[in-house]
């Protein structure tokens, strides 16, 4: 008999599911009797504990140094979901506090943490080596930088989904595409470049640097700037394409200022279908990125680790899909 048995597997024999099983080892009082006897039976049989179960990995450590926003927010709460759906514990530490020097230095010697989901972490490659190689099992979500090779982490197709926005844009009839892009030490900001450069290439278009711009931050404020400094150029843009939603949302108020009709005489197009994107009038043309499943995916990455399954992949990326809305259309003639 095995000397310990893990949620999974009892969930398995006993037919029941993964939540289930956990809401009985937790002590949870909304389980049924009968449930909870055959949970209990099945862990005894199995060779388990109901300790050693809740346990299997401890606690996961996310942290997420950013404000909970659209963006940030369904993603952190589908880790903690999926984490308590293991019959794990979440220990998330989240906001701009979360940002500070050394906070990940403590987490090797942290009690009862037996594992951590990064996400946007602003560290170097190098730091987080260092913290690989003091023996702490970690998943970098939406990598900053470019992780390590044997690092895992996990993040959405950029490069394909911005590939594909630009084509779209480009079969509309767009040459002369404004582009306001990430900030320039992101990882991300290099992927969509790509994609939005190889989609033009397609059509034997070169970027224009005078259609380019990079923004600090990702903000409504910020990309209202860069969308207001290609509007008022000659020959302005007659698409502008924005690094995330926000960004698009500031490129609307400098067109709405300027008197431009949006599609009619300027076409907007965004990236990662949040809220906001649904939000606006016209509603955004966007990427939408799988914010959710990306939090799933990074804690079944962070389990398969801790119980030393091998990874024949360790940098996973998740398909994007294009969502056309009332933004873009034909440039005008």
């Amino acid at each position: 008999m095995r000397q310990h048995a893990t949620v999974r597997e009892v969930a398995a024999d006993t037919g029941l599911s993964i939540a289930t099983v956990s809401r009985v080892l937790n002590g949870q009082a909304n389980v049924a009797p009968r449930t909870r006897e055959v949970v209990l039976e099945a862990v005894g049989r199995l060779g388990g504990q109901g300790q050693r179960l809740r346990a299997d990995l401890g606690a996961v450590y996310i942290r997420c140094p950013y404000l909970l926003d659209e963006y940030f927010g369904p993603m952190v709460s589908s880790v903690v979901e999926t984490v308590e759906l293991h019959g794990m514990t979440a220990i998330l530490n989240a906001g701009r506090a979360a940002r500070g020097s050394g906070a990940l230095s403590v987490l090797p010697g942290r009690q009862g943490v037996g594992g951590g989901i990064l996400i946007l972490p602003p560290e170097s490659g190098p730091e987080l080596e260092r913290l690989r190689d003091r023996g702490f099992a970690f998943v970098v979500l939406d990598p900053r930088t470019p992780p390590p090779r044997d690092i895992v982490a996990v993040s959405a197709a950029h490069t394909t989904g911005a590939r594909t926005v630009m084509s779209h844009l480009v079969q509309l009839g767009h040459r002369r595409i404004g582009i306001v892009a990430g900030p320039r030490d992101w990882l991300v900001t290099d992927a969509r470049m790509t994609g939005y450069v190889a989609a033009l290439a397609d059509v034997g278009v070169l970027p224009s640097p005078d259609l380019l711009r990079f923004v600090d931050e990702p903000t409504v404020e910020q990309g209202y700037d860069a969308a207001c400094a290609l509007l008022d150029q000659p020959g302005r843009p007659t698409a502008v394409v924005g690094f995330n939603d926000k960004i698009a949302v500031g490129a609307l108020r400098a067109a709405r200022e300027r008197g431009l009709r949006v599609p009619e005489e300027l076409s907007i197009a965004g990236f990662d279908d949040t809220t906001v994107s649904q939000a606006t009038d016209p509603m955004l043309t966007t990427v939408r990125q799988p914010l959710a499943e990306l939090g799933r995916m990074a804690v079944t990455m962070l389990i398969r680790m801790v119980q030393r399954h091998d990874l024949d992949a360790r940098h996973v990326e998740l398909a994007t899909d294009l969502v056309v809305r009332g933004s873009t259309a034909a440039p005008p003639r």
